[in-house]
């Protein structure tokens, strides 16, 4: 392979904007963080339906843009020499752009002026929109009014973009990290070739500001086009992305993102989460059902769970390792009418499609991004009294034995039908055992991704289920090929689960190839799996809450059979929460989100937006006009695709991909590509309070419980009831910290886990939990204020035999010798620190303590 060149990603350097308006203009002032460099937009006011945008693409300096406005303001006072009113006054602050949209009238200016920080990838920061503002751009002297602006305003405003939009500078959210990082390691020769196209090319005399003349010094910065699949404000910015220079467009998602710090005896180990909702077909629950003519599925979501090593930021000496699954509706013509006002719709298929067409264009999409094999795991019902949930499944099995036909067999797709529902009810049947079974099989077929090679303790000490792990390996890392598609019928609770206990197994194995674990097996009631949970749990609310209407009804504690008889009256709310808003709300929501992709164009002289019966034909293209075009029923891919299965063709060096990158040659410390600057921000005045890195969610803090000598491993086995709010007492929470602190100092080294049985793993309730249950390190008695106690018994007097010379063979009952085991763990903890302290586990005290 040809040597890999140094790359990084480009940094937007307008991350600080300023709005100045004066009578005739708008001047959009943006600036780096630093404020050493600015940008200045023009935006014409005087035309009352037509957007006017002026970029000259200059670089100013902090103090060229003071003359300019300085300049500003005295052209556009009334009078000239007149100090009492100012021809130029700032409008708003913000930190981006999201777009521009035109209803009936002129056009309007929307901008984030609130953000915050959720998540940190190698340094680049992810952000959510927390507030935005919409400004009207034609002066109201020239200003045509229409009766219908407002209620178009209104409907536009219904999507709530403070609501799970998330948005980066450096970092492109609409691909995944195995792409983001791929694109960085293209072939040296391929950067050289791109940099000279894109100066010849290119039309900004200031591109080539600050370029060594050291060939040896230079690093290539790569902006890769974004995935329109992914993006919601693409239309928004259609007007402007050819006109102004890229640094202004600014790419928001919609979906979920988290993250939490997983500390592994003080090693930070993020895991995030981030979810992306696909912008075509996208609607609410029972009004986006299937798939539409161009093989788009409605509740179409990729999920991408990525861990990394924060103690090394940067991405091409740092360890980053990720794992991606997608949900989406069955891909079939298929509809549920809602106007019988039933909890449960009958489905009815809405085309015949013998030919499978829409379902070849759904997976020859999921063919070019994620290559081969595509799995589909079909969760919907299989037997039922009145089909229903069964209809589905039957054309699926249809659709996918008709397209594997033309397939080569080692790419063929591999479909997995299992009932959930069906295994929840039996009590013989331990759904999560099953789930295991397919996650495991799942998860080595397709790998994962990892950017550093099999770690040296792996080669000595080979894993029988890492040797058969799939994927493609390369010298750098693995790379994830194929992806596991999850349906039931809403694609909710049942998915969210599913999709869990894939992640689980796959966390394992990424914790395995970066070295943290000795066997790639996670077991439940562990911190970290815990922590995983807790994602996945806010991951599934937030998904169900914009496609179904209300949060999660059925959860991982509910099919482990844990959840509190509070949480049935829970799940009871939820249900009704989500009939409500599906019957009465939704079809307000649909016309929100049309207007806001772009979907529906308001028109002078067409029917409004609520005047149609149906949405049915904007989804539908095909229904307005012909495509000149018929794609073949036996060759159902795109050209190029299956030569490079099983790798995603997105991801291949060719000329098609290269086009969408790109390319420009930096000085070492430029700031366009110097992440230090970005993410520690030297020049800005920081407080530990408002760290981010301090505020996320911890393993050790909010997990880990906070007995005395516990097992700080997050991969030691806790019991259920215990949790990281516990205390000890009547402390406070500083004496909580500190006492934390002295614990996991005085902790042993990492421990080698044993192997366990799946049943054991997934904590089906079984005597083989108890097995878990207690560290096999040479810790102190771990005891708790509640639970079984024959659990520790054996554990206390082989230690007070061992330790103390006491033999507890005689011990009346063993509610006295849960009081003994805390007077011994108490006499462990400070003997540590006073020899003396023996004295306090004599044999006098002792007979005290049966004798109670």
């Amino acid at each position: 392979m040809p040597a890999a060149a140094a790359a990084a990603p480009m940094i937007s350097s307008v991350q600080k904007l300023v709005l100045y308006e004066t009578r005739a203009r708008y001047f959009l002032v943006g600036s780096n963080p630093a404020e050493t460099k600015y940008r200045v937009l023009k935006i014409d006011r005087t035309e009352p339906k037509d957007l006017v945008i002026i970029d000259d693409k200059h670089v100013y300096t902090q103090q060229e843009v003071r003359e300019l406005l300085g300049r500003l303001d005295l052209g556009n006072r009334t009078k000239i020499g007149q100090k009492g009113s100012s021809g130029l006054s700032r409008a708003v602050s913000a930190f981006g752009v999201v777009g521009f949209v035109r209803f009936l009238e002129g056009y309007y200016i929307v901008l984030i002026t609130k953000r915050r920080k959720m998540a940190d990838i190698g340094g680049h920061a992810i952000y959510k929109i927390e507030d935005t503002n919409m400004i009207y751009i034609p002066n109201d002297s020239v200003r045509v009014t229409h009766p219908d602006e407002a209620r178009y305003l209104r409907i536009f405003q219904n999507v709530d973009l403070s609501s799970n939009f998330y948005f980066s500078y450096s970092y492109d959210l609409s691909h995944s990290l195995q792409y983001n990082l791929t694109v960085l390691r293209m072939p040296l020769e391929t950067l050289k070739t791109e940099t000279t196209q894109t100066r010849q090319e290119s039309f900004d005399i200031f591109e080539d500001e600050g370029l060594s003349t050291q060939g040896g010094s230079g690093i290539f910065g790569i902006c890769s086009k974004p995935y329109e699949k992914y993006v919601w404000n693409g239309k928004l910015l259609e007007a402007v992305k050819n006109t102004v220079h890229r640094d202004w467009l600014l790419y928001i998602i919609h979906g979920f993102c988290g993250q939490s710090k997983l500390l592994i005896y003080g090693r930070p180990i993020y895991v995030t989460l981030i979810a992306r909702r696909s912008s075509k077909f996208a609607g609410t629950r029972f009004l986006k059902r299937g798939a539409n003519c161009e093989g788009d599925v409605a509740n179409e979501v990729e999920t991408e769970q990525i861990l990394y090593d924060a103690s090394v930021m940067s991405f091409s000496a740092g360890s980053y390792s990720s794992y991606v699954q997608v949900r989406g509706s069955v891909p079939l013509y298929w509809s549920q009418d809602i106007s019988t006002m039933m909890p449960k719709p009958p489905i009815t298929l809405d085309q015949a499609d013998p030919f499978a067409h829409v379902a070849a264009l759904h997976f020859d999409q999921m063919l070019q991004r994620f290559g081969s094999p595509i799995i589909i795991l079909n969760l919907v019902k299989e037997r039922e009294k009145r089909k229903h949930e069964r209809i589905l499944s039957e054309e699926l099995v249809a659709a996918v034995t008709y397209l594997n036909q033309f397939l080569p067999p080692e790419h063929a797709i591999i479909y997995i039908p299992w009932d959930m529902a069906k295994y929840t009810k039996s009590k013989l049947c331990n759904v999560l055992d099953r789930l295991n079974v397919i996650a495991e099989s799942v998860v080595k077929k397709t790998g994962f991704f990892v950017n550093r090679p099999d770690s040296y303790c792996s080669i000595l000490r080979p894993d029988e289920k890492w040797n058969e792990l799939g994927g493609y390996v390369v010298s750098t890392g693995r790379l994830q090929t194929g992806v596991l598609r999850t349906n039931c019928v809403d694609c909710l609770d049942r998915t969210n689960t599913a999709q869990f206990m894939v992640g689980k197994c796959a966390l394992a194995y990424q914790l395995y190839s970066l070295g943290l674990i000795d066997k790639p097996n996670l077991q439940f009631d562990t911190d970290a799996v815990r922590l995983f949970e807790e994602l996945y749990e806010d991951h599934g609310d937030t998904l169900s809450l914009q496609y179904g209407g209300s949060q999660l009804v059925h959860r991982v504690k509910t099919y482990r059979k844990i959840a509190p008889w509070t949480q049935h009256s829970k799940d009871i709310m939820q249900t009704l929460s989500r009939y409500y808003s599906n019957a009465f709300s939704d079809a307000d929501r649909q016309d929100s989100i049309n207007l806001f992709l772009g979907v529906f164009k308001p028109t002078e002289g067409k029917p409004h937006l609520w005047e149609l019966p149906t949405d049915f034909y904007l989804h539908h293209k095909n229904t307005l006009s012909l495509s000149q075009t018929r794609r073949s029923y036996t060759y159902w891919w795109t050209t190029g695709v299956l030569k490079h299965l099983p790798l995603p063709f997105d991801e291949v060096t060719c000329a098609e991909n290269r086009r969408k990158l790109t390319v420009k040659k930096f000085h070492k410390y430029e700031e366009e590509i110097d992440i230090h600057n970005e993410f520690f921000r030297p020049y800005e005045l920081s407080s530990f309070d408002e760290t981010f890195c301090l505020a996320m969610t911890n393993s050790t803090r909010d997990f880990m419980p906070k007995n005395v000598g516990i097992d700080p491993s997050p991969f030691t086995v806790r019991k259920p009831d215990e949790t990281g709010k516990s205390v000890l007492g009547n402390k406070s929470n500083r004496e909580e910290t500190v006492l934390q602190r002295k614990t996991a100092a005085s902790a042993p080294p990492p421990p080698s886990e044993e192997a366990v049985s799946s049943s054991s793993e997934d904590d089906s309730g079984t005597d083989k939990e108890d097995e878990g249950a207690v560290s096999q390190r040479s810790t102190p008695v771990k005891v708790t204020d509640t639970g079984d106690n024959t659990k520790i018994t054996e554990n206390v007097v082989q230690s007070t035999k061992d330790v103390y010379g006491v033999n507890l063979s005689d011990v009346p009952s063993e509610d006295d010798l849960t009081i003994y085991a805390r007077f011994v763990q108490l006499g462990q903890s400070q003997h540590k620190q006073d020899k003396s302290s023996q004295q306090f586990c004599s044999k006098h005290h002792l007979d005290r303590v049966i004798n109670l």
